[in-house]
């Protein structure tokens, strides 16, 4: 059998060229960390049908679960400050950065019970990942049609007051890799006043430190989380809208600089990641 010496040898220089290149290291955690997401989210699927029976905000929790495991397999650590101000017992607004593909992860650190995101409809196509984000009661907007996105947020309103839910957006619209904060889309700060229901900003410090697609880096780390000050939005109107996202979006943009490194301090190059903002 000529077969299996071949394979040993292609898997002996695999080993050998993940132990000396870095971007083969890069590429193999990253073609990991996609099967675990599949793999996961077939088994997490099976969990959450066999304990609740279909669609319901109720198996975020086990995603959750699942999720959180990625870390030690990537040595990374969360620390959260504030983490009390999202066990709410009312409706919000949750808004954050989002820097790439492995925000998922922080994301699930952080997640309060009863919360949903908002991501775009075309993720609900992406196999076994987009059954169980649809499993778990992601709501999906359709980006390229404003006026079906349009009510699909005022359904979402409605919803979050008859439901008691808490609602995960990325305001900033798109990944981001320039180490800052991208301008944020209006969306998230209509919904919050149209259902007249607090903001809270959740603040995730630069990965570029040790993740950047650019120079093929990827080690493990420890992120900061800081969860900010509900920002209240009663009595506030459509006319607002502007201020309130204004002032949300400086106030997480200096305390993103204040936990991440500056380039003059670690010598590389902030990275940030986004996603599709509503």
């Amino acid at each position: 059998m000529e077969f299996w010496p071949w394979l040993t040898a292609a898997l002996l220089l695999l080993l050998l060229l993940v132990q000396l290149s870095r971007a083969a290291k890069f590429y193999a955690k990253i073609s990991l960390y996609c099967v675990l997401c599949c793999t996961v989210s077939i088994v997490a699927a099976v969990v959450c049908l066999l304990r609740h029976g279909g669609r319901t905000v109720e198996n975020m929790s086990i995603i959750s679960w699942f999720v959180r495991t990625f870390k030690y397999i990537y040595g990374l650590r969360f620390e959260i400050k504030g983490r009390q101000k999202l066990e709410v017992d009312h409706p919000c607004v949750i808004v954050s950065n989002h820097q790439s593909i492995l925000d998922m992860m922080g994301l699930m650190e952080t997640l309060p019970r009863r919360c949903v995101q908002i991501a775009k409809r075309e993720l609900l196509f992406t196999g076994p990942v987009g059954l169980i984000m649809y499993l778990g009661g992601v709501i999906f907007i359709n980006r390229q049609r404003s006026r079906t996105a349009m009510t699909v947020m005022a359904d979402v309103g409605e919803r979050m007051v008859s439901e008691n839910l808490k609602v995960w957006i990325y305001p900033e619209g798109t990944r981001n890799d320039n180490g800052d904060l991208l301008p944020f889309k209006k969306g998230a700060f209509y919904l919050a006043i149209q259902a007249q229901v607090p903001i809270i900003p959740v603040v995730y410090s630069s990965f570029s430190s040790f993740y950047n697609p650019k120079t093929k880096l990827f080690t493990s780390a420890t992120i900061k989380v800081e969860v900010l000050d509900a920002i209240p939005t009663r009595g506030l109107t459509v006319a607002d809208v502007t201020t309130l996202m204004d002032n949300c979006h400086q106030a997480m943009r200096t305390t993103f600089f204040r936990m991440s490194k500056t380039p003059q301090e670690n010598g590389a190059t902030a990275g940030s990641g986004a996603h599709p903002a509503q």
